[in-house]
């Protein structure tokens, strides 16, 4: 969810004012998803290396973390969509993780769309700590080479109940994955658009969802149809 920082600039105003304004696009994401039918949507909402910001917008940002996990809640249940997370929740504020737990089991039973959030997360954190995990059952004698598969490193992952994700939307027009899912995006879609985070709305979405629609997903095979047999 990029651009935040900028589309705040361009109103010449300070960055939190653009992620105070996201909102919004988290909201039309989630019922943009839940109204196609799409089962699980990830929202890469901080990142592992967003420590690194300026404490003044971090600390925004978790103030507003909270206050949007709790105002949203009654939202996702009417809307039926149960809340997790990834990431390292540990090292977030605890004010962070009570509301977070609070919203998780208080969305428990709803099924009609999972909405993860990213949180303290990235990929290389996520593929370390699943290798150090590894290691420490091989040690102690409960792991062995021939039980390292990729389905066995997936289970590993904090997305093992998840499926890996179709389509990946890059907002702002950035080109690269910025550490997220490394592992689960192999064969995922992309979709890049210079629509900033705050700005994108439901039309925004469905574009997305289109986009993808209109693609043939090979996983590295040839489909038959391109190569048709010769004829005798």
């Amino acid at each position: 969810m990029d651009g935040n920082g900028r589309w705040a600039k361009s109103k010449g105003a300070m960055r939190i004012f653009g992620h105070r304004n996201a909102i919004q696009a988290v909201r039309d994401a989630a019922e943009s998803a839940a109204e196609l039918g799409v089962e699980v949507l990830t929202l890469y909402a901080f990142s592992t290396e967003n420590w690194g910001r300026p404490k003044e917008e971090v600390d925004a940002l978790m103030q507003l973390l909270v206050a949007t996990i709790r105002s949203e809640t009654k939202t996702l249940n009417k809307n039926q969509i149960r809340l997790e997370s990834i990431g390292d929740i540990s090292a977030l504020p605890l004010n962070c993780q009570q509301e977070l737990a609070e919203a998780k089991e208080m969305t428990a039973k709803n099924d009609r769309l999972t909405l993860v959030l990213a949180l303290n997360y990235s990929g290389r954190w996520e593929i370390t700590k699943a290798m150090k995990e590894a290691v420490a059952k091989a040690q102690a004698g409960e792991l062995t080479e021939t039980d390292v598969t990729e389905k066995y490193i997936s289970s590993l992952m904090d997305t093992r109940s998840y499926p890996d994700p179709e389509l990946l939307i890059r907002t702002s027009g950035e080109m690269r994955i910025s550490n997220f899912l490394l592992w689960q995006i192999a064969y995922t879609e992309l979709y890049i658009t210079d629509v900033l985070w705050p700005d994108f709305n439901k039309d925004c979405f469905y574009d997305a969802i289109l986009a993808f629609q209109a693609r043939e997903r090979r996983f590295g095979k040839v489909l038959e149809t391109e190569n048709p047999p010769a004829k005798p």
